[in-house]
């Protein structure tokens, strides 16, 4: 619950109250018990209010208890009669009138969404959405205790982590690595024909680096520190599916949300949610690419304060070119989106004719439709990564911000541009960022053995 403390925090130094209508938060306890949480979720049906959020976890003053955080639309009326109601069924622990969540404190830009300003604030953007320790009817281990007691497990991992702990060592079981090794097998038969080059290059070190085995589940601690020297990305445990903006929020940190977790055995070539299959085979080879990781980044970084509107948009061209993005090389198609690279049905289907492609244009793309129980409608291919990147810099300043953001990769801090002095102080940085690439040019140049190679360096800079 430390979010929504922190957030309450914030908006009571910013005004001293809350506005009248929009969203509430209410955290509340009841005892775990089959038709407790049906019985009071019928109390917000029955006022016509609007859920947008729920979570559950273990109380943590009683263990026999569970809490219940609901996100929900409503004004001060209805949120006076909500908890009325539920004091009679509930332990109401805490109550924080409207648009708690949404405030973000910054003198001169009021009403913009909250958003993380360095790293350890990822701590509090892991609210889970969807799955996490509990399953919907129609998921494949719905009905298997074990299972659902194994994904607790791990969604306890994943709600426990803060921000510089080691990532928990897990032993998988027999039956995990069971799963792992059929889809790792069946993968990889596909790969050299479908994957792009730049996965293809990173796979080899993650066999060699992070003990990438058909017959062994990689750790994510190992993961992550290996994305650190490649890129600069680490791993972050999460429970389940996060809101769009949580999750490019920690994209602009350079920080990739990742399950733990494995799929039903039941059915090893379908998942309904991301799980570590698609974390480590289809996202992570090409989070050890630089340039692939600056698109990410760039990505996150455009979330940032963004309106709703607009992290809907970023996060539509975020799954159709880093879930289900193409690239072209070699004159052919390649895959480079994770979604495919971590679905063997998919994977055949996106580089067969019956395939519609379109080029890659986040005007375009930021409106298609997302599915995600069948094959997509259409998949969106980029000459590079680099040409990806660059229309998404394009697009990212039609997103109406009233600040820029600047990234500090030394202190993992994001800056926020919203007057002449932090512009003046992030002029002076780049002035001597230039500084030293005009000395590496000059003593190149003076240098007979690397005299050639400096005047190509230099014209490809000019250029």
């Amino acid at each position: 619950m430390d979010k929504i403390t922190h957030t309450s925090k914030c908006e009571q130094g910013s005004n001293g109250s809350a506005s009248e209508q929009g969203r509430a938060t209410i955290v509340f306890s009841l005892k775990n018990q089959i038709g407790g949480l049906a019985n009071a979720l019928k109390v917000f049906q029955e006022k016509h209010v609007n859920l947008v959020h729920i979570e559950s976890r273990k109380s943590r003053q009683n263990n026999s208890e569970l809490e219940i955080f609901v996100d929900c639309d409503c004004d001060r009326r209805q949120l006076k009669m909500l908890t009325q109601l539920l004091r009679k069924q509930t332990d109401i622990v805490e109550v924080f009138p409207a648009r708690v969540i949404q405030v973000l404190v910054i003198p001169d830009v009021p009403g913009v969404p909250w958003f993380p300003k360095k790293i350890s604030d990822l701590d509090f953007c892991n609210q889970v959405l969807m799955y996490g320790s509990e399953l919907d009817a129609d998921h494949p281990g719905f009905q298997d205790g074990v299972y659902r007691h194994r994904r607790k497990y791990f969604a306890d991992l994943a709600s426990n982590y803060k921000h510089g702990d080691p990532i928990p060592r897990v032993e998988f079981t027999a039956s995990e690595v069971q799963t792992w090794t059929q889809v790792y097998r069946e993968l990889n038969k596909l790969y050299p024909t479908h994957a792009c080059r730049e996965y293809l290059k990173n796979i080899p070190l993650l066999v060699e680096r992070c003990h990438y085995r058909e017959d062994n589940i990689p750790q994510l601690e190992d993961v992550s520190r290996f994305l650190k020297e490649r890129t600069g990305f680490s791993i972050r445990p999460v429970a389940g599916y996060l809101s769009p903006r949580d999750f490019l929020a920690g994209l602009a940190f350079r920080v990739f949300y990742c399950t733990q977790y494995i799929r039903h055995a039941s059915d090893p070539f379908y998942t309904p949610e991301p799980d570590t299959c698609h974390e480590l085979l289809g996202h992570v080879p090409l989070l050890a690419e630089p340039s692939y990781a600056q698109f990410s980044q760039e990505l996150g970084l455009a979330s940032l304060g963004a309106s709703d509107d607009a992290v809907k948009k970023l996060a539509t061209c975020y799954f159709f070119t880093v879930e289900f993005g193409l690239c072209k090389q070699d004159g052919r198609l390649r895959v480079y989106g994770a979604g495919l690279l971590s679905s063997i049905s998919e994977l055949k289907h996106a580089l067969t004719d019956k395939a519609r492609v379109l080029p890659f244009d986040p005007a375009v793309t930021c409106s298609q439709e997302c599915i995600i129980t069948t094959f997509q409608d259409v998949y969106f291919a980029s000459e590079s990564f680099e040409e990806a990147k660059n229309k998404m810099r394009e697009f990212a300043k039609t997103i109406r911000r009233p600040f820029a953001i600047h990234y500090d990769p030394y202190t993992q801090s994001v800056e926020v541009l919203k007057d002449v002095g932090s512009v003046s102080n992030m002029v002076k940085d780049i002035r001597h960022e230039l500084d030293t690439v005009e000395d590496a040019l000059d003593r190149l140049d003076k240098c007979p053995r690397l005299r050639g190679e400096s005047k190509d360096v230099g014209g490809r800079i000019g250029a």
